[in-house]
């Protein structure tokens, strides 16, 4: 597997190996001995898989705050995405400063988003598949959204015309939210 950091601390791009012969693929999306080999030690609790009819569509920008937040291991496995990963963490010298990967099944990245970060993704392309796991059980309670056009973040989307849950439309700018991440705490 290939790690590469990205300019947020602890936001990663991991490309596993593929072995291609004339039947296919085969690769080890996760490994945890692998993981072990670059000093990451994380055990996931839970899988997550999420299907977006449009191209445009966005989800997010989305967290679960502490005591229980959530890092995530992202790959897109049908269609292409932009995925974002936003810095959280009100005493980072990165807060508020995002980073954008695209996943595609072509492409065959995963993008490694700690706790502490928030992260969204837009469809470049309809029928996109989005598999992700997770460090934490997801609980409703500590479940939040940024609003996706929050100025003081900026994420330049690419569009000026996308498709936008209910949810996520009434989602709180982060200076409204109750976002409760640091650095101590979410590393």
């Amino acid at each position: 597997m290939y790690i590469e950091e990205l300019p947020l601390p602890g936001v990663k791009i991991l490309m596993p190996k593929y072995f291609e012969d004339f039947r296919g693929y085969y690769c080890e999306t996760y490994s945890s001995r692998t993981m072990e080999q670059y000093g990451i030690k994380t055990i996931f609790v839970q899988d997550n898989h999420s299907y977006s009819i449009k191209k445009g569509i966005i989800r997010g920008i989305h967290f679960q705050n502490n005591p229980k937040p959530q890092l995530k291991l992202v790959r897109c496995t049908r269609g292409r995405i932009m995925d974002y990963a936003v810095d959280l963490r009100k005493d980072s010298p990165t807060f508020k400063k995002w980073v954008a990967v695209e996943l595609s099944a072509e492409n065959r990245k995963q993008i490694w988003i700690p706790s502490g970060f928030g992260h969204a993704f837009i469809t470049l392309e309809d029928h996109c598949e989005v598999q992700y796991k997770v460090d934490e059980w997801y609980c409703p309670e500590l479940d939040r959204a940024i609003a996706w056009n929050d100025p003081d973040i900026g994420i330049d989307w690419g569009t000026d015309a996308p498709i936008i849950s209910e949810k996520d439309t009434k989602a709180p700018t982060l200076q409204e939210s109750d976002v409760n991440f640091t650095m101590e705490e979410n590393q």
